[in-house]
């Protein structure tokens, strides 16, 4: 096997070219002594990068190929990497969507069970509110009262709707607040705005229950809205 790598035999032609070149310099006349100077120190050269035993190019090229196999595994690794990172991202955004979409249909849901029971709660004390038989009297006991609400009032909204009488007035449907002059069961603020229930609205209990009734449901949505927020304000 040869003894000369592919870089020793470059270099050798190298040298031919120049040997070749200091004979035609001779021939012209040109200096002999430093042709064969630059022979002598080229083929010197030659020699000594020709001289790599068969077994050390070998080594050479096996850490060569070690090196690029290194770096293509290095590249790969990189790669997978990158796209891992990119599909974790993509699953995220996704789990996220997927969640705001859910979140936002249990929000709908929920929003249109609770108007189906307003609605629901309106037409009971819609119906409740019609009713004519309720007897006039020229006085009404606590429990008369009490039982004229529960007859207006829905059940379910009942026991709010009680709580805010009992804060406001203690079931007293002519209770007048001596500072602001809010009147009757609910103490309407001013107490002539129960009139739009009927004008009999200071010594009907039943007038001013329809009344209360109606405000609870137009500004909080129902009488245990109203409470909520009257718990939170000590008014309504």
């Amino acid at each position: 096997m040869s003894r000369i790598s592919v870089r020793g035999f470059a270099v050798a032609s190298a040298t031919a070219v120049t040997t070749v070149g200091a004979v035609v310099g001779v021939a012209a006349g040109s200096p002999a002594a430093a042709s064969n100077d630059n022979f002598e120190a080229t083929a010197a050269d030659t020699t000594l990068l020709a001289d790599i035993p068969a077994g050390q190019q070998a080594q050479v090229q096996t850490a060569s190929l070690t090196q690029q196999a290194d770096a293509q595994s290095a590249q790969a690794s990189a790669a997978a990497k990158k796209s891992a990172e990119e599909a974790a991202r993509v699953q995220a955004a996704q789990d996220a969507k997927a969640k705001k979409d859910a979140a936002d249909k249990d929000k709908a849901d929920k929003e249109a069970a609770d108007a189906k029971a307003r609605d629901l709660e309106t037409q009971a004390a819609s119906r409740s509110s019609s009713r004519t038989d309720f007897a006039v009297k020229s006085s009404y006991s606590v429990a008369e009262v009490q039982a004229i609400a529960q007859q207006i009032v829905p059940s379910g909204q009942f026991q709010c709707f009680s709580h805010i009488v009992n804060n406001e007035s203690s079931w007293n449907y002519t209770a007048t607040n001596g500072g602001s002059g809010a009147y009757g069961l609910v103490q309407a603020l001013p107490g002539n705005k129960m009139a739009s229930a009927g004008s009999d609205w200071q010594t009907n209990p039943a007038t001013q229950i329809k009344w209360g009734l109606n405000y609870m449901n137009d500004r909080y949505g129902s009488p245990c809205g109203a409470w909520s927020f009257w718990q939170a304000h000590s008014w309504y």
